[in-house]
This record gives C-alpha cells, structure tokens and sequence, in this order.
C-alpha cells in the first residue's frame, strides 16, 4: 500500500503546466484511451455528467484557434493531445430535460418510481439549495465546475503513466464557440468550459511551488 501511495504522490510532483511539447513525439492510442477513461469514470453531482470531450487532432483547426486561444499558443502547435472540455448549458441542466431524463432511465437505469423521486430533489436542489437556475451563467459554471473535476482526473492519470499535460483557461470563449459552431463541432446545448494539452514535455520544469499543509488546512476536531 505504501508503495501506491509513493508512486501517486510522484505524479503529483511529476505533473505541471507544461508550455511546450515535444512535436515528435506522440502517446499511443492506447495510453490517451486510457487517459479519456479516467474522464469517463469521474464523478459528477447526481451522476449526471453534464460534459462532453472534444480531441481536436485536426491541424488546421488547430491553427485557426490559435488567435484566440491566448493560453495556449505553443501547447496547440506542439501538444500530442489537445481537448476542448464542453459542458451542457442550462437547457440540458434542469430536471425535465432530455439529457436528465436520459440519465436516469437509459444510463442509471433508475426504475420509474425513483426517477421521479430524484427528478423533484434535484429540481429542489437547483431551484433553492445552490439556486442554479437564476441565469444561464450560473448554470453553465456549475456544470463547468464539475467538468473540472474529469480534467483533474485526466490529468493525474496522464502524470501516473508519464505523461505530461497542461490546464488551459487563456482563451476567448465567445469566438472559440463561433469557430467550433462554424465548423459543426458545437452543437445542441453546449458551452466551452476549458481546454487542456497533453504531451511529452521538451524541457524539466523548475521545481514544484506549493504552500505548506498548515496554510491549506484547518480541522475541526
């Protein structure tokens, strides 16, 4: 056990934003399929997995989302990997959606009785314990947020098996959407969340920066 311990805190000190790739070389098919498994998996609030991963191998679409996609101008030329993370907007959010109404009965396989029950909690729950449903931001930023939760996933699990990747929020979300409405990427109820690149770095990084545990946690006993 302790030995699993070892080898997952090396990949947290192994993982960084990496800037630049290492062009020539490039993860299997294999290794990222793996990479985008651990995504999968991720939890979600109620299991609803509001995301969707778009790889974007392509190079010339790489290249016309290079002007403005500030945060990554040389992870998009050299990455191995590059993933636009989407998230659903409010339509697909609310209880009596089709996404939602999907979940529960074709993935969850809820029998009908508890779809509705969890229906009318999670409408609750929207409506008056976090109050999601007062504007089409606070409902994407929290699908948003969950989104983050597979990219933490994707990430560390690319570190355990040596791989190196890079979180990416410098980007103008209004015309990434435009260009990928253009190209027929984006389509029904979606939103750009965050992008992230993943490859073999060129260069180690300076050493790894962290406030100390004291400054991060207090517990109440």
């Amino acid at each position: 056990m302790q030995n699993v311990k070892d080898q997952i805190i090396q990949a947290y000190q192994f993982r960084h934003a990496c800037k630049e790739f290492d062009p020539a070389k490039k993860i299997s098919d294999a290794d990222f399929d793996f990479i985008l498994e651990t995504g999968r998996l991720s939890p979600s609030s109620f299991g609803f997995e509001p995301w969707k991963f778009v790889v974007v191998q392509n190079a010339a679409l790489r290249e016309k989302l290079l002007p403005v996609t500030w945060g990554a101008q040389k992870q998009l030329p050299t990455s191995s990997h590059f993933v636009i993370a989407l998230s659903r907007t409010k339509n697909d959010m609310v209880a009596s959606s089709e996404h939602i109404q999907r979940m529960m009965k074709e993935v969850q396989l809820l029998p009908e009785e508890v779809q509705k029950g969890k229906g009318k909690v999670y409408q609750n729950f929207l409506e008056n314990d976090f109050k999601l449903l007062e504007s089409d931001r606070i409902a994407f930023e929290w699908g948003s947020r969950q989104t983050y939760i597979a990219l933490g996933n994707m990430m560390t699990a690319a570190a355990q098996i040596g791989i190196d990747s890079c979180p990416i929020e410098g980007f103008d979300k209004e015309k990434v959407e435009q260009i990928l409405q253009e190209e027929g990427i984006l389509k029904g109820n979606f939103g750009v969340a965050c992008m992230v690149a993943f490859g073999y770095r060129v260069q180690d990084p300076r050493p790894k920066t962290r406030q100390t545990i004291e400054q991060v946690v207090e517990w109440v006993q």
